[in-house]
């Protein structure tokens, strides 16, 4: 045989094989962010439904997020779409139309937000880093509990179940946080993110100022002058930047200043959500004392 003829009954032997292999199942319940997803799957315990997390890239907002091909496809196969709600995935608006969608954001109070990202052009809009308060997180599961008794009745005993235990680890996560920043001696925070009002609210801390970075428009001169003047007035202990976020400006102040830097994440991706909220807790403990 030739081998022209040799080469294209291998392509296409491989085609025919490629075509025959098990296609990976798509889940039943598309959720977008980590804090959606890890509620919905533990309400899911004991189902036969799947779950499946549209954003798992490591980030610290959505601002600027873009859904990906794959991520397009997960929407489109899904049965159900969990959103975390109050204007976070504004950006995907047009996929969801004729989806069958929760909003786990139904009923929370959301907070007024100063975005600053280019440090000279500010506009108000919701705050929508709700999942940081385990009491709106309470919610949240409520919401999405309903959300799918409604969709999959013959579920409801197990959602139910699933939900009474779910709600016992955000009380138990909510007494942790009492007890630990319960007796701090400051409770004042300079943060380079402005999603934690909820985290400060919460846990009846107070934030002077919140500054969101990016790269490439971080802190200027004037700006970094006025925080140092700040953390010195109030004599802090720390400044917090996000996880994922930019430290360089932290470290200036801290430079100028007696106030170490630390991080807290904005559990949107990565970790457990349960694992996240509990080191938050214990590094404002170590930071604020």
């Amino acid at each position: 045989m030739k081998t022209t003829a040799r080469i294209l009954l291998l392509l296409l032997a491989a085609s025919v094989m490629a075509g025959c292999a098990p296609q990976t199942p798509q889940a039943d319940i598309a959720a977008t962010t980590l804090p959606v997803y890890e509620f919905t799957s533990l309400l899911c315990r004991g189902t036969d439904l799947t779950v499946t997390q549209l954003v798992t890239e490591n980030v610290s907002c959505l601002h600027d997020y873009s859904l990906s091909v794959k991520q397009v496809k997960s929407l489109e196969s899904a049965q159900v779409v969990v959103l975390s709600g109050g204007g976070l995935e504004d950006f995907m608006a047009d996929v969801l139309d004729s989806k069958d969608v929760i909003d786990s954001s139904a009923g929370i109070p959301l907070l007024e937000n100063c975005h600053d990202h280019d440090h000279e052009h500010h506009h108000h809009e919701a705050d929508a880093h709700f999942w940081l308060s385990p009491d709106c997180a309470k919610i949240m599961v409520n919401n999405i509990c309903q959300g799918l008794i409604a969709r999959y009745p013959q579920h409801e005993d197990q959602f139910r179940s699933n939900l009474a235990d779910l709600l016992g680890q955000l009380d138990a996560l909510k007494a942790y946080a009492s007890a630990q920043l319960g007796t701090l001696s400051c409770r004042e925070m300079i943060t380079f993110h402005d999603g934690f009002s909820y985290f400060a609210q919460a846990f009846d801390l107070h934030i002077l100022a919140a500054l969101e970075e990016e790269s490439g428009s971080e802190a200027s001169a004037s700006e970094l002058k006025e925080l140092i003047t700040m953390t010195k007035e109030h004599n802090l202990p720390a400044i917090f930047t996000e996880a994922n976020g930019s430290d360089r400006s932290a470290k200036v102040i801290a430079e100028a200043t007696d106030a170490k830097v630390y991080q807290l994440s904005m559990v949107m991706s990565g970790e457990s959500y349960f694992t996240a909220m509990y080191r938050n807790i214990d590094t404002v403990k170590e930071a604020l004392g």
